[in-house]
This record gives structure tokens, sequence and C-alpha cells, in this order.
């Protein structure tokens, strides 16, 4: 045998084993820092997605398609790790990749090497024909994801209600079509994809095989050497595996790349920043008045609240009170600063002067004011955690005082909690909401959205109490939206809230009509809302 021995060939072998263990780091290396990147962009679109969610208020999410806005901030963005780990480094070597095979060849093979640089560019050709297609079939998977993701979500969160009135089972078919709509436009995508997949490696099938022929008959001819053959029938095919491993990324990250599209589209939709925001005043000698406010809610062609006026002072109790639907919620909502009134407006007359709250930084005002709504909201951790929200340094002693003023002394501050307060009941939850609200530092300015609804007698009589003593004893201005009684009874003052037809730019009075309330339908109990 004339074969070269192993110590001959060991320096080889050494350098071999080097490219491939440099090849294995740089791979590693390359997916580490993709991955980091679309880590980064995701964190940051969904941050911003966030914040531009709680800019836009609860009017928007009356409004909006919030289930379209989940699954954007989750399995919408998600798909980015397709775009970032394997399409984009996938692209580096499109480009690299055939220059450099058709450069090699051109030293061994001109001929070779001008094949290859004919055929190379129909591949991108075709990809981008075939693009266009799969682009508008991936945008309506997309869409179609965006809607059975809003619909779930509205069938979820009202399921309570829909028990109540019988008509959950009538979501089946609903459920079930937005389910198929899904399914055809998944299968519509993978008809493309699998399109896509065939024509390129048809054309790199054929654009190899032209290679081939030519060096099969010049090889048969005696016009080229063997060993040069072997080397650009083993080179060329390298020239098109990127471009067919790019088609193949592509379809991969084309739903992340529309979700991030849809991202930026609602991130910079609507107003810009807002300018310069007036200090707030202090309510602590001075008056919040509403002057007027109505809001007008054209889905439903009604304005609730309409032309509402009040004032209040500190150490103040002014409950609001009207219809179902009449806009009382909404009216608090105006006062937070999260829902701007078609007209009127709400004033606050302090220390600093007279502004509108329109004039104030938003994040400011809200820190002075202590918030319960209709249906509070509890996270998963102990009683003594929910009420650290409020009130980070908040001692266990000023943490158990809080909740005996609420008739809660009996509850276990260490008991764990589920999700949305599991473990406890509807009125015990409401209850340490309040609790919460009152021990928050700060605190001028108190709304409470029915605190009592669900209560019996006993936990509503302490509920008030700690209410008034807050009022009293702290000077805090408290506006309480009540029903019952013994609400109306604590109240310096009763303020009567209406709603109005929208008719052609009028506003007609609407009376006591059975309207739907704000947060669930008409006759649903209040512990079910």
């Amino acid at each position: 045998m004339d074969g070269a021995g192993a110590s001959a060939l060991r320096t080889a072998l050494i350098a071999l084993a080097a490219v491939f263990a440099g090849r294995a780091i740089a791979g590693w290396a390359q997916q580490a820092a993709a991955y980091r990147a679309s880590v980064s962009v995701k964190s940051n679109l969904r941050r911003r997605l966030v914040e531009r969610v709680a800019t836009l208020g609860p009017r928007w999410s009356s409004r909006a398609r919030s289930g379209e806005v989940v699954a954007l901030a989750t399995r919408g963005l998600d798909a980015l790790d397709a775009y970032f780990a394997r399409y984009l480094p996938q692209l580096a070597l499109a480009v690299i990749v055939p220059i450099a095979v058709v450069v090699a060849l051109a030293t061994s093979d001109l001929l070779a090497a001008l094949t290859v640089a004919l055929t190379v560019p129909l591949v991108p050709a075709f990809m981008a024909l075939v693009g266009i297609a799969s682009e508008r079939s991936t945008r309506g998977r997309w869409h179609a994801l965006a809607r059975l993701a809003h619909y779930f979500t509205d069938v979820v969160a009202g399921l309570p209600t829909l028990k109540v009135f019988g008509r959950s089972r009538a979501q089946i078919e609903r459920l079930r079509e937005v389910t198929d709509e899904y399914r055809r436009e998944s299968l519509a995508t993978l008809r493309v994809a699998f399109l896509s997949a065939f024509v390129l490696e048809l054309l790199a099938a054929l654009s190899v095989a032209l290679v081939a022929v030519g060096v099969g008959l010049r090889l048969l001819h005696g016009d080229l050497q063997l060993r040069t053959a072997l080397f650009v029938l083993l080179l060329a095919p390298e020239a098109y595996l990127p471009l067919r491993q790019l088609g193949l990324h592509y379809h991969a990250s084309e739903e992340g790349l529309d979700a991030a599209g849809d991202a930026l589209r609602f991130i910079e939709s609507g107003p810009g920043p807002a300018g310069p925001r007036l200090p707030v005043p202090g309510l602590r000698d001075g008056e919040l008045r509403v002057e007027g406010v109505t809001v007008v809610h054209p889905d439903r062609d009604l304005a609730a609240p309409q032309r509402a006026s009040f004032g209040v002072r500190p150490g103040e109790i002014v409950a609001l009170t009207g219809a179902s639907g009449s806009g009382k919620t909404t009216l608090l909502q105006v006062i937070l600063g999260l829902w701007p009134p078609d007209s009127g407006r709400v004033v606050i007359e302090g220390r600093g002067g007279v502004v509108d709250l329109d004039q104030v930084d938003g994040e400011s005002w809200r820190r002075r004011v202590a918030w319960v709504s209709q249906g509070p909201f509890l996270t998963p951790g102990s009683v003594a955690e929910n009420i650290r929200l409020a009130a980070p340094d908040a001692a266990d002693i000023a943490i158990a005082q809080a909740l005996a003023s609420v008739g809660l002394g009996d509850v276990d501050r260490s008991m764990e909690l589920g999700e949305r307060g599991s473990g406890l009941s509807s009125g015990q939850r409401r209850r340490v909401a309040v609790a919460r609200a009152l021990l928050r530092p700060g605190t001028e300015l108190l709304l409470l959205d029915e605190p009592t609804a669900g209560l019996d007698a006993a936990s509503e009589s302490a509920v008030l109490s700690a209410v008034v003593s807050a009022a009293r004893t702290r000077g805090l201005a408290v506006i309480l939206v009540a029903h019952r009684p013994a609400s109306l009874a604590i109240a310096d003052r009763v303020v009567p809230v209406f709603a109005g037809r929208g008719v052609t730019g009028t506003l007609t009075p609407h009376a006591e009509t059975g309207c739907a309330p704000e947060s669930a339908p008409a006759g649903v109990p209040e512990d079910a809302r």
C-alpha cells in the first residue's frame, strides 16, 4: 500500500478537528447572541405594549379587541425567536456563501463558476414570488389566531354571566366556527410553505444538474481533470444550500414579523406624548369639582354620565346614586384621569391653585387617590402581601388593624391566596381591597365603587364605619358609589347621576330603563359582577 501513515496525517487530522471544533463554537456563539437579541427585543416590545395599553386606559379596553393584544404580546412576539435565531443568521450566509463558492470555483473551473453565478439569482427571484403569496397567507393565519384569542378571552371572562343566563352552550358552535377558520388559514399557510420548498429544491437541483452535466462532458472528453471535477461537484451544491435554508427559515419567521409589525403599529397609534404637565395641587385645604362631565358611548348611543356636577372637600363623603348604566363607574374613571370626558371638566382646587385634571401629570395625581373598583383585583400570595401592594412599608400591626377595621380581624394574614384572590369569598375580597385602600399612604381622595355589595349587615356596618373614620379623622375626601340605604346614610350629600340618549348631537334624558350596568348584564346578582 502506498497510503500515508498515521504520523504523516497527524497534522491534517488535528487541523480538521480544530475546524470542526471552531465551527461548533461559532454556531453556539451565534445562537446565543441571536436568542439574547430576540429576548431583548421581545422584552422591549412587550413593555411598550403594556405602557401603551395603560396610557389608553379603560375607554380603549372597553372597545378594543383586548384578546388580540394578549395574543400579540404572548404567542405573536414569541415567534420572533425564529426571525432572530435562524432567519437573520441565514440571511448573512445566503449573501456570503454563494459569493465565496463562485470565487473558489473560478480558481479551478471558470465555466462551472459562470454557471453557478448565472443560476444562483434564480433562487431568490422565485423565492420572492412565492413569498408574496406566503405573506398574504401568513397574515390571514395570524389575524385568524387573533380573532380566536379575542373571542375565547371574551367567552372565558363572561362565562359566569353566560352560565347565569343559560347561554354557555350557545357559544360552543361559535367557538367551533372561529377554530375552523384558524384551521383553514393554517392549512393554507402550510400549502404555500410546501410549494415554496418544492420550488426552491427544484431550482437548486436543476442548477446543480447543469453544473454536473458540463463537468461530466468535459471530463469525458479529457478537458477536465478528475480532481478538479470532484472539487466542483462537491462545492457547487453549497452555493444553493444557504438560499434553500433561507426560504425555510423565512416561513418560520413570518408570523413573528407580522406580530412585531402589528405591535409597532399599535404602539405608535393615537396621540403622541403629552406636553409639559402642571403640578398637582394638594386637596387637604381645597376641593375637587366635577363640572358638567358627559361621556358619550357611540356604540350604545348613550351619554353616561350626562352633565354630572358636584364637589367634594376633605372630610366629606359624597354618594353617587342612579340607575344601572347611568355612568357612575365611568365618572370615577374620569376623576381618576383614566377616561377623558367628551364635555365638561374635573377641576382640582388646592394649595397650588386651580387646574384642570387634564393639565396635570396623571401618575402624580393617582398617587394621591385610592380606588376600590367593583371587582377588586388580588394577586396570588398572602393576604398581607396583597395589602402591601398599596403600602409596601406597612408593619404587621398596621395590616392587622386595617383588616380588623373592615371586619376581617379573624382572617389569617399569612393565608395564601390563589388566582384573583381565590380562597376568600367575594365579600372578603372586597373588604381586603377596602383595607388596602385605607392603608395606602399619601391618600387625599378615596373612590369606592359599591364597596358593600354582597355584604351582610354586620360586614357592611364595619366597612362603612372604617370609611367614615378615615374621612373624619384623616380628612380624606370620599366619593362613594352606593345603592343600599346604609351606604347612603353615611353620606354628607347624595348626588344623582343620569344617562342620556345621543340623537344628532343632542342629549335627551334617559330614565330608568333597565339599561345594563357597566360590568354585567341587568339582573346579574352583585356577587357575580
